[in-house]
C-alpha cells in the first residue's frame, strides 16, 4: 500500500491561482503545462503529483520523474516528501534511469557491463587526421554529441549539420569520418558514453517485451519537467518508457527553450497538442518572481521576437512596483567593467547581502574584466557555473606556449598576441575561442602594467592568484557572476546585464534565422532572472587582443530603452515590442572590423526601419547639421571619435522625432541614461532652438 500521509487533497490546493489549480487538478491524459518565467512550475508539479496520490489517482511507487539536472531531482522529491508523500519515489535525470535499468537487466542476465567513456576530448583528439591535430578535439566531440542527440549516425552527419546551419571545425564530411572512427573504435573496446545510455536503454526496450513490460508496469505515471529541453532521443526514449500509454504530463516553456544548438528541440513541446490531439494545455502567466516594470521589458522583448517565440507567453504581474531598468553606454569595456562594479557598490544598501546582486554576461570571455574591476572594488564574487577561463582547452594552450616561451616577456606576448586569429580555427565556437585567448593576453597586459619588471614565470604566478580560483569568497555571501545560460533556473533581487552589444548578444556566429530567435529568448531568460532591478550595459570600444574594435549596442536594448521610456511616460511598455523584428541573419561580427576612422567612411547599413537624411523635411535636416555640428565640437573636445558621442542614425531620428522631454530622448535608438544624462540638455536645447 502506498504510505501517503493523511493529507486533505484541497489542502493542497490553498494558494494556487486558477490556472495552477487547473493544473494540478485537470483530469487529461496526456497534460501540457506552458509554465512561464517565475510562475511557479515546481510548485505545480509537485502539488499535481501529491494531489493524484492523495485523491487515489496513481501510486507514487510507480512515477517516475524526469529532470535535467541531479540537483533540480533533488528539489522535487524534498518538495513531495514535504507535501507528505514518503513513499520511494523514481525521480531523476533521462541518464541515471537509464543507466539504472541498463545495469539491472545486465546484473539479470549475467552481461559484464560496458565501461563508460566520461572523458571524450582525449579518445577523439587521438583519432582526428594529422592534417586536422592543431584542430580543438573539443569542438569536434561537440559535433557528435550533437548528432547523436539527434540521432543522426556518421554516414547522415554531413547532410544533417549542413541542414541545420552548423559549422564544424572540419569539413563536415571530415567530421564524419572522425564520427565513424569513434564509434568503431568504442565499440571494440566495449565502451559507452552518455549518449549510448539512452540508445542502448531505448534498443532493449524495443526489442525484450518481457524488459519493456516490466520498465512500464513500474513506471506507470510519466513527468518531464523543462520539457522544451528534451532532445530527440531523449524523446524516443521517452516513447519507448511510455509504450501505448498517454498517463504523461510534461511542463514546459517555449520562450526559455535556449539549447537547441546543444541538440535539444524546442519543437517537440510546440508540437505536442498536435501529437496528442487529446492532450489538455494549460497556460500558467501569473509570475511571481519579478517586478511589474521588468516584467513590461520581458514582454516587449518577446512582442518583438518575430518566429521562434511564444507570443502567448507573456507574463502578468504579481509583486509590487519596482524602478524602472536602467541602460548604461560606456566608452569602453573597461570603463564598463568598472562601471558594473560602481553599480553593484551603489545597490549594496546597509544591512543587504552581496548574494542579492549577480551580473550576467554572455560569454565566459567577458567574465575576467568583471572579476578584475568588483576584485578592485573590493567587492566579494564568485564566478558559477561554466568553466573557468583558465580551464578552456585553447587557453590551456596558449598557457602550455607561454610556459616554453625562452624569450622576454615582451617578445611572449607578443608571440601569444600573434596566436589569437590561429588559436580560433573554425566552427561555431571560433570567435568565442579568439574572444577566450584575447581574454588571457589582456590579462597579461594588465599584468605588465602594474609589474615593473614583468616575467612569463611572474605572470603565471600573478594569474593563478588572481583568477576564480582564489576568489575573495567562494562559499559565503558573495556577488555572483556567470553567464546567460547558466543563470537559466536562477533568480536574485538585482541583476546586471553586461556587454550587450551586437557580435555577443547576438552572438556574432547566429546566422541563422532559428540561431538568433534561440538568442533573443536566451536574452529574454536573462531579463527574467531579475526580482526588483535590472541594469544593462553595454560598452562602445571592446578590446580584442592588439585591437580597439567599435561595438554596436544590441539591437534587443532598442526594445528595452523604448519600453523603459514609455514607462517612464506613463504609456503602455508592450506596445513598443509590436512590429519590432528579430534581427536578420548577421553580417560578419563586428569583430572583424578594426577600428580604423577614415574621413571617408561610410556608414553602417540602415537598419530596417531606420530614416536616412533624405527622409528628413527642411527643417529637419537644418536641426540635422546643427546636430553635426555639435557632436564635431563634442568629440574634438573629448578627444575621441564623433560616432562615439552620437552616430548618424541617432542624429537623424532626433531630428526627425524632434524630443521634448528627457523621457522621449530616451525613446531614441543609441540614447541611454548615460548619453541623455550628459547631453541631454544641450540636445533639448538644440531642439527648441529649431523649433523657436
Amino acid at each position: 500500500m502506498s504510505t501517503v500521509s493523511v493529507v486533505d487533497a484541497d489542502a493542497l490546493l490553498e494558494g494556487l491561482n486558477p490556472a495552477q489549480r487547473a493544473a494540478v487538478t485537470s483530469a487529461a491524459s496526456p497534460l501540457c503545462i506552458l509554465a512561464g518565467a517565475g510562475s511557479g512550475k515546481t510548485r505545480v508539479l509537485t502539488r499535481r503529483i501529491a494531489w493524484r496520490a492523495a485523491t487515489g489517482d496513481l501510486d507514487p511507487r510507480h512515477v517516475l520523474a524526469l529532470t535535467f539536472t541531479r540537483k533540480a531531482a533533488g528539489e522535487l522529491t524534498g518538495r513531495l516528501r514535504s507535501l507528505g508523500l514518503h513513499d520511494r519515489l523514481a525521480a531523476g535525470t533521462f541518464h541515471s534511469v537509464a543507466y539504472a535499468q541498463l545495469r539491472s537487466r545486465w546484473a539479470d542476465r549475467g552481461i559484464q557491463p560496458p565501461t563508460l567513456l566520461d572523458r571524450k576530448v582525449g579518445f577523439v583528439a587521438r583519432l582526428l587526421p594529422a592534417a586536422a591535430k592543431d584542430v580543438p578535439a573539443v569542438d569536434v566531440v561537440a559535433e557528435i554529441e550533437w548528432a547523436k542527440a539527434r540521432m543522426v549516425e556518421p554516414d547522415g552527419y554531413a547532410a544533417a549539420a549542413t541542414a541545420a546551419g552548423r559549422r564544424p571545425p572540419l569539413d563536415p564530411a571530415e567530421v564524419a569520418r572522425v564520427f565513424a572512427r569513434y564509434e568503431d573504435a568504442r565499440r571494440e573496446r566495449r565502451l559507452v558514453d552518455f549518449d549510448d545510455l539512452l540508445r542502448v536503454c531505448r534498443r532493449d526496450l524495443l526489442r525484450d517485451p518481457e524488459f519493456a513490460a516490466a520498465q512500464r508496469w513500474r513506471f506507470q505515471h510519466l513527468f518531464v519537467d523543462e520539457f522544451q529541453d528534451v532532445n530527440p532521443l531523449q524523446q524516443a526514449l521517452l516513447d519507448a518508457w511510455r509504450g501505448d500509454r498517454l498517463d504523461l504530463c510534461v511542463v514546459g516553456d517555449p520562450n526559455q527553450a535556449i539549447y537547441a544548438w546543444n541538440g535539444a528541440d524546442p519543437e517537440a513541446l510546440r508540437r505536442f497538442p498536435k501529437r496528442f490531439p487529446s492532450a489538455e494545455v494549460v497556460r500558467l502567466t501569473e509570475n511571481y518572481r519579478s517586478s511589474p516594470q521588468i516584467l513590461a521589458v520581458a514582454n516587449a522583448v518577446l512582442l518583438g521576437g518575430g518566429r521562434g517565440v511564444d507570443r502567448g507567453g507573456a507574463l502578468q504581474a504579481t509583486r509590487p512596483d519596482g524602478p524602472v531598468p536602467a541602460v548604461h553606454a560606456y566608452d569602453d569595456d573597461r570603463a564598463e567593467a568598472r562601471g558594473v562594479a560602481r553599480a553593484v557598490r551603489d545597490h549594496h544598501a546597509p544591512g543587504a547581502t552581496w548574494s542579492a546582486q549577480a551580473v550576467l554576461v554572455r560569454t565566459n570571455a567577458q567574465i575576467p574584466a568583471i572579476e578584475e574591476a568588483l576584485a578592485a572594488g573590493k567587492i566579494p564574487f564568485r564566478v558559477r557555473g561554466a568553466a573557468p577561463l583558465l580551464e578552456q582547452p585553447e587557453v590551456k594552450a596558449a598557457l602550455a606556449d607561454l610556459r616554453r616561451s625562452r624569450g622576454t616577456f615582451d617578445e611572449a606576448l607578443a608571440d601569444l598576441a600573434a596566436s589569437v586569429d590561429e588559436a580560433a580555427g573554425t566552427g561555431d565556437r571560433a570567435e568565442e575561442r579568439r574572444a577566450n585567448v584575447d581574454a588571457l593576453l589582456q590579462l597579461a597586459r594588465d599584468h605588465a602594467a602594474v609589474e615593473a619588471a614583468p616575467t612569463v614565470p611572474g605572470f603565471l604566478s600573478w594569474l593563478s592568484s588572481t583568477t576564480r580560483a582564489d576568489q575573495p569568497d567562494r562559499q559565503g555571501d558573495a556577488v555572483e557572476i556567470t553567464t546567460f545560460h547558466a543563470a537559466k533556473g536562477l533568480e536574485w533581487p538585482i541583476v546586471h546585464l553586461a556587454g550587450l552589444e551586437q557580435g555577443l548578444v547576438p552572438i556574432g556566429h547566429a546566422r541563422t534565422g532559428e540561431a538568433l530567435a534561440e538568442e533573443l529568448r536566451l536574452f529574454y531568460v536573462a531579463v527574467t532572472r531579475a526580482e526588483r532591478e535590472l541594469v544593462c550595459s553595454w560598452a562602445a570600444q571592446r578590446r580584442y587582443g592588439t585591437r580597439d574594435l567599435r561595438r554596436e549596442r544590441s539591437p534587443y536594448l532598442d526594445t528595452v530603452v523604448a519600453a523603459c521610456a514609455a514607462l517612464r511616460a506613463g504609456t503602455d511598455p508592450v506596445e513598443v515590442g509590436k512590429g519590432v523584428a528579430t534581427p536578420a541573419p548577421a553580417s560578419p561580427p563586428t569583430r572583424d572590423r578594426p577600428h580604423r576612422r577614415s574621413r571617408t567612411r561610410p556608414d553602417l547599413p540602415r537598419a530596417a526601419g531606420a530614416l536616412a537624411p533624405a527622409d528628413l523635411d527642411d527643417d529637419g535636416r537644418q536641426l540635422l547639421d546643427a546636430l553635426r555640428a555639435w557632436r564635431t565640437e563634442k568629440a574634438r573636445a573629448a578627444g575621441m571619435p564623433a560616432y562615439v558621442i552620437c552616430n548618424d542614425r541617432t542624429l537623424v531620428e532626433i531630428a526627425s522625432v524632434r524630443p521634448a522631454t528627457p523621457a522621449q530622448l530616451l525613446g531614441v535608438h543609441g540614447l541611454g541614461e548615460v548619453k541623455v544624462n550628459r547631453f541631454g540638455d544641450e540636445l533639448l536645447a538644440l531642439v527648441g532652438e529649431q523649433r523657436g
